[in-house]
């Protein structure tokens, strides 16, 4: 079973947007997970209503970074993590925070801050893309060197929404 065909039966809709493409899984009338998938992924229409609702949602997200998410998310992870998620929630869009400020602001350390920012099942809708290293972007949903495919979503991201050392960079990444 090729790679593609396997996207298409894991996951309960799969929407191309700029930066490639978003599975969306769903379970019991709730977002189970999120994934940023490449555009070879293929589309997948929405097979019940809540991935009908988050695919359209991812949409308008990617037509207007001010479009909030209200999508029904499976409770997932430990109290910390979702303590870490509540404050990625926080940060205003076109702003980032360290890891470190993070972990000041949690009491904790920077490390588990990026191990909570990496196990998060809904990356669009809690934005672990607002989170950077001290000397540049960081790591990305478990991509650490720099030049793959999940960094360029992360740029695509703070580009859209405005972040001031990324806004430039939108046009050559669409």
């Amino acid at each position: 079973m090729s790679k593609i065909q396997q996207a298409q039966d894991i996951f309960s809709a799969i929407v191309h947007a700029p930066f490639g493409a978003v599975g969306v899984r769903t379970a019991g009338g709730l977002v189970t997970e999120m994934f940023y998938l490449p555009a070879s992924a293929g589309e997948k229409a929405p097979t019940d209503p809540v991935a009908e609702r988050a695919a359209e949602q991812v949409l308008r997200y990617c037509a207007d970074a001010d479009f909030p998410f209200d999508l029904p998310l499976a409770r997932v992870g430990s109290e910390y993590q979702r303590r870490v998620w509540d404050e990625l929630c926080s940060i205003p869009r076109g702003q980032v925070r360290t890891y470190g400020e993070l972990a000041k602001h949690l009491g904790s350390v920077a490390r588990a801050v990026g191990q909570a920012c990496r196990a998060n099942a809904f990356p669009l809708v809690v934005p672990c893309h607002r989170v950077t290293g001290t000397q540049g972007l960081g790591g990305f949903a478990g991509d650490d060197n720099q030049t793959g495919f999940t960094l360029s979503v992360k740029r695509w991201l703070l580009a859209h929404e405005g972040h001031r050392e990324y806004a430039w960079q939108q046009a050559t990444l669409l």
